[in-house]
């Protein structure tokens, strides 16, 4: 669980970085006209989406309620990885080393039982 603190720490502190460049040393619309004027932007652009949805299938999976689903997912699709960064930190450090509790979440119980009832 270290190792994933770790690179949850580094991702986080590079996305806020090359955010906080793209911000004071460039312009959204400009740049980002160029980028949909470039096919290969554009398949940066889809690319990253999909992985944002991927990541967002997780967190809506984990997620207990609907306003917590709704809260990270969109928060995903505005601040992208660095959201990312952040929710796993957050849910490396809830989950106190217990692999089942990070990737399971509030699910973690219920699946754990339903295997129980099924043997």
């Amino acid at each position: 669980m270290k190792i994933t603190k770790i690179i949850a720490w580094l991702g986080l502190i590079a996305m806020i970085l090359v955010l906080a460049n793209g911000f004071i040393n460039g312009s959204f619309t400009e740049d980002g006209g160029e980028l949909l004027a470039n096919p290969w932007g554009i398949v940066s652009l889809v690319d990253l989406y999909v992985g944002f949805i991927l990541f967002s299938l997780w967190i809506a999976f984990r997620e207990k309620t609907i306003q917590a689903k709704i809260f990270w997912i969109a928060l995903m699709m505005v601040f992208g990885f660095l959201t990312a960064s952040l929710y796993i930190l957050i849910t490396a450090y809830k989950s106190k080393g217990d692999w089942l509790e990070f990737f399971l979440g509030a699910k973690k119980i219920s699946l754990i039982y339903s295997e129980q009832v099924a043997e």
